[in-house]
């Protein structure tokens, strides 16, 4: 009788191992096979990061096998069990391999089949088809789509992170780990005593150096002991947690009347404010987003106060960025004066902690918590919703997802919902970051999240006018190195741009994130669909590349670019393609550390080797 040797690997993590029984059926072309226990004699099967074989002797041939059954019943109680994969010799000696990386909780079963990449116009078997389509239809109804509050993207639907399908929860380990982290920030930062300092008046600017108490490292130094330079300020704007809101002055704000004379003895190459905007020069930042947002008044105790500054920057001789002129608010007027550089002293330093404060409110709500978090959960719940696990894109990028629906959902739960972390600490805080989102939704174009592009249409791509612009040269290193990676990948499973354009699995992906991410905006600029290789590969390099890098550099993580722990692949030429892309990396990693030699101030946000894979910290 054929005799099959079927391995089984659990996974590592916190109880992923099972006492359940667990049987094993065979789905083949000429027939299936009776349901086998698979128990080995006087040994614990399951365990926890164990990799186990079993020997299944069927009564008649099954011919090429499709599918394989797991069930799992309980043993004695309920026991959930994270299975890796399952690899089945057959009788002439052939190896398929079946990944799975899923949890199977209580007495259920999955079906899985064969590793392989397919296409939908790939299966032409029956059984195959309705394989497919029944996951999709299970799929769909685990992953719904919800309007957590109106304006903001669509989010999945539920309301705490238990209510999640239990694939996509925290591992047990890994929400520990969350909730230590989370204890550890505020034990590290001190929160309760900072809103006590808030709440009171500072009575010397060294008050400052409390903050950096218990964080130290070469970066947080050189901030320490420089944040009040305008030096430092400028070169914030372009390597620091939000350097994205910089561009190139074309046109001097209408609403920023300053003059020449006002700003004359900052100007160095003797030149009007004019000249020097027509040659490059100047540079702005305006935080008009602020302006109109609702204040932090929760607490009736401790007034709070927002700006909306506009910030003009200028490139001085040796093509260093620095202010030369503040104005806190958006409207003109005797009660909202220009600071400037020869202003006293702490008049001028004042307005740019304000401007400081802005930047924070912004790249909090806006930079980091919108633009990468919750678009990736959008794509994320489109991707489980559209694309079965065969699907090569789904496999592509399911890595870049990992935990991300888990963070934003104890996100709702915890810092931005009424009386969360935001209320608590933040101006923008009582529903002014609820606002600043439906604000910036205006503003979240397909386009500035495609990297090249969003870098150009702020005037900040020339890299010899601006030399000291880490962010954009380290983005496009890392940037093409995923466009070339993703290009490979189009090419070895999409023959053609009609492929793409016929792959309805991928439209519906795509149309997903447009209909429910994008609230089907037209000026959004997203797209409905796909007809080109390239323009694919374009969508999945935004994809990948908002999940990790620009998430990275706007707040930093683990997990690293390049590293696919879970063999969701298992064909040789995207292996291959995977293996250069990490060489493509590992040159980048080069290329950055050797610039950052012997640097006062390094940047490594983009570096490949601390880029995290997803959003999930």
């Amino acid at each position: 009788m054929p005799s099959y040797t079927v391995t089984v690997a659990t996974g590592s993590q916190w109880f992923a191992g099972t006492d359940d029984y667990i049987y094993l059926s065979l789905v083949g072309s000429a027939g299936c096979s009776e349901k086998h226990l698979l128990d080995k004699p006087f040994y614990n099967d399951f365990e926890r990061g164990a990799v186990d074989s079993y020997n299944v002797i069927v009564d008649d041939e099954l011919g090429d096998i499709q599918l394989i059954r797991i069930e799992k019943r309980k043993y004695w109680f309920h026991d959930d069990w994270y299975l890796k994969y399952i690899t089945l010799k057959t009788p002439c000696g052939d190896y398929i391999e079946f990944p799975c990386y899923r949890w199977i909780s209580g007495e259920s079963e999955i079906v899985l089949r064969g590793g392989r990449a397919k296409l939908a116009c790939d299966d032409q078997i029956h059984i195959l088809k309705q394989h497919r389509r029944k996951e999709l239809e299970t799929r769909q109804k685990q992953y719904r789509w919800m309007e957590w509050t109106p304006g903001f993207p669509l989010s999945i639907d539920a309301k705490c992170h238990k209510d999640l399908p239990r694939d996509i929860q925290f591992d047990s380990e890994k929400g520990v780990d969350f909730v230590l982290n989370y204890s550890k920030a505020m034990e590290n930062l001190f929160i309760n005593r900072f809103m006590h300092m808030f709440q009171s008046s500072w009575s010397d600017f060294a008050d400052f150096e409390k903050i950096f108490v218990r964080i130290s490292n070469t970066i947080s130094e050189q901030v320490m002991n420089h944040w009040q330079e305008d030096l430092m300020f400028g070169y914030q704007f372009l390597n620091g947690c939000n350097p994205v809101l910089i561009q190139r002055c074309t046109k001097l704000p209408e609403n920023l009347p300053v003059t020449t004379e006002m700003v004359e003895c900052s100007l160095e190459r003797q030149l009007t404010l004019e000249q020097e905007v027509e040659l490059g020069n100047i540079f702005v930042v305006d935080f008009k987003l602020l302006d109109g947002i609702d204040v932090n008044k929760t607490d009736p105790c401790t007034l709070q106060f927002l700006a909306a500054p506009i910030c003009l920057l200028y490139k001085n001789l040796a093509n260093k960025i620095v202010p030369i002129a503040i104005q806190l608010n958006q409207v003109p007027g005797d009660e909202n004066p220009i600071f400037l550089p020869s202003d006293a002293k702490y008049d001028w330093l004042l307005a740019k902690i304000w401007v400081r404060s802005s930047d924070f409110h912004i790249h909090q709500t806006i930079t980091h918590l919108l633009r990468t978090h919750l678009v990736s959960e959008v794509f994320g719940i489109a991707m489980y919703r559209q694309l079965p696990a065969v699907h090569p894109i789904f496999k592509l990028l399911v890595a870049h997802m990992r935990f991300t629906i888990a963070i934003n959902t104890k996100a709702r739960e915890q810092l931005i919902c009424e009386y969360g972390l935001f209320d608590k600490a933040n101006a923008t805080g009582g529903g002014g970051h609820v606002q600043l989102v439906q604000k910036s939704m205006q503003d979240l174009t397909y386009s500035s999240l495609c990297f090249p592009e969003a870098i150009k249409a702020r005037g900040m791509d020339n890299t010899e006018d601006i030399p000291y612009y880490f962010y954009r040269d380290d983005g496009l290193l890392v940037w093409e190195a995923i466009r070339a990676f993703t290009a490979e990948v189009v090419d070895i499973y999409y023959g053609s741009d009609q492929v793409v354009e016929e792959d309805q699995e991928l439209q519906d992906f795509v149309r997903d994130v447009y209909v429910y991410g994008m609230r089907d905006k037209k000026a959004s600029g997203f797209p409905k669909s796909i007809k080109t290789k390239e323009k694919l590969s374009e969508y999945l390099t935004v994809v990948i590349f908002t999940a990790s890098a620009q998430h990275a550099a706007v707040n930093f993580g683990q997990l690293f670019l390049g590293m696919y722990p879970e063999e969701h692949f298992i064909e040789t030429p995207v292996k291959e393609a995977m293996a250069r892309f990490r060489k493509n990396l590992d040159a980048i990693v080069s290329v950055i550390a050797e610039r950052n030699k012997n640097k006062k101030l390094p940047y490594y946000y983009l570096s490949p080797d601390r880029i995290p894979n997803s959003v999930a910290i």
